[in-house]
């Protein structure tokens, strides 16, 4: 069964009264972060199940996730990253070695 990109959430769950939380995704790169990050730190993170359209679940110690609020960039601050970029060669899109 194909789902739709809709249909192909993430959810954190996690309380107050556990140590740990639960992230359900269907994201690949949340996915492959998630794997690496299991591997490298078995004793705070572990794959629960993955299905076979696709998604995953990892118990991960709530004290390792974090989410952050960011504000939006102003235009002015827009235009001296772009600027910056320009100057040092970075391009979007392009890969140099």
């Amino acid at each position: 069964m194909k789902l739709t990109k809709y249909e192909k959430e993430t959810i954190i769950n996690y309380n107050q009264a556990e140590s740990t939380a639960t992230i359900y995704t269907h994201d690949a790169d949340l996915k492959r972060r998630l794997a690496k990050y299991s591997k490298q730190h078995p004793d705070i993170c572990k794959a629960d199940k993955e299905t076979r359209e696709g998604s995953v679940s990892y118990t991960i110690d709530k004290s390792r996730l974090s989410i952050r609020l960011l504000p939006p960039i102003s235009e002015e601050r827009r235009k001296k990253a772009s600027e910056y970029a320009k100057q040092h060669s970075f391009q979007s899109g392009t890969t140099e070695p």
